[in-house]
C-alpha cells in the first residue's frame, strides 16, 4: 500500500506522518498506530487512533 499509494516512509519502514495531525504525505490520507509507529504497545494505537479521529474530523470540516 505504500508504495501503491506512493506514500512518504519513515526510516523504520512505517507510513511517515505528523505527529500532531497525522497527515501523511498524500493529502486526506491519514495514518495512527502501528501504521505510524511500528509494531508497538496497544495502549500507543488506542491513543492515537483517537487522535487521528480528531484530526481526520478536523480536516473534513474545512
Amino acid at each position: 500500500m505504500i508504495e501503491e499509494f506512493k506514500l512518504a516512509q519513515a526510516p523504520n519502514g512505517s507510513i511517515a506522518a505528523d505527529d500532531s495531525s497525522y497527515a501523511t504525505s498524500l493529502p486526506g490520507v491519514f495514518a495512527a498506530g502501528d501504521a505510524r509507529r511500528g509494531q508497538s504497545l496497544v495502549v500507543w494505537a488506542i491513543a492515537e487512533g483517537r487522535g487521528a479521529a480528531h484530526a481526520v474530523d478536523k480536516f473534513l470540516q474545512k
